[in-house]
């Protein structure tokens, strides 16, 4: 057993500014970004799930457990809430859909840690700047998210962090996490992207 977390990669998302093509399916370099994603995270995790609303775009990858989100049109903290419910360990792992150059290194310093920590969440932060898409969420915030999700008061990420026991891991900013932390927002990130791999 590598450890009794579960890599979480949100994959889904309305993605208007990409014309609803779902971003995870973007090809950067000859391979899609969840491809990418995969190869980077397989070795640290047994389970790896993807979440999705649209599973038929996956079908290739139905060695991984595939899930739908419970709560609908809730943003990430649906296909978080999906995860926590789906996962057979302590924890998750969450990524999101759109990060094609994830640092195993970065990863397995963010789990070590987190494993002689006793916080609930647990996040990356980059200066001011903190990243809830690469972070490490334990199974005992699944109640909580559900009572939050049910209120239907927020979506947002940050405002259902501010109930619950988190933790930062401060990261350095380099050229290095710098990378590792890109996600595509737009086609115009996806150009810029292309461009430093040619």
């Amino acid at each position: 057993m590598k450890n009794r977390i579960s890599g979480v990669i949100l994959a889904g998302g309305t993605n208007k500014r990409f014309g609803g093509k779902t971003k995870a399916n973007v090809v950067i370099g000859g391979k899609t970004i969840i491809s990418r994603m995969i190869s980077t995270i397989s070795d640290l995790f047994d389970e790896i799930i993807i979440v999705t609303n649209n599973p038929i775009e996956f079908k290739d990858l139905t060695q991984y457990k595939i899930v739908q989100d419970l709560f609908l049109k809730a943003g990430p903290l649906g296909g978080i809430h999906a995860a926590l419910n789906a996962s057979s360990e302590d924890a998750i792992f969450v990524f999101a859909g759109d990060m094609p150059f994830l640092d195993k290194e970065i990863i397995s310093d963010q789990i070590n840690e987190f494993n002689k920590r006793e916080y609930d969440v647990f996040i990356p932060k980059i200066d001011q700047f903190i990243e809830p898409l690469h972070a490490i969420y334990r199974k005992t915030v699944l109640n909580d998210l559900e009572i939050f999700l049910s209120t239907g008061k927020s979506k947002a990420v940050r405002d259902f962090l501010s109930e619950e026991n988190v933790g930062y891991l401060q990261i350095s900013d380099t050229e290095k996490t710098e990378l590792a932390f890109s996600n595509i927002n737009s086609p115009s990130d996806l150009g810029k992207i292309r461009m430093q791999l040619n």
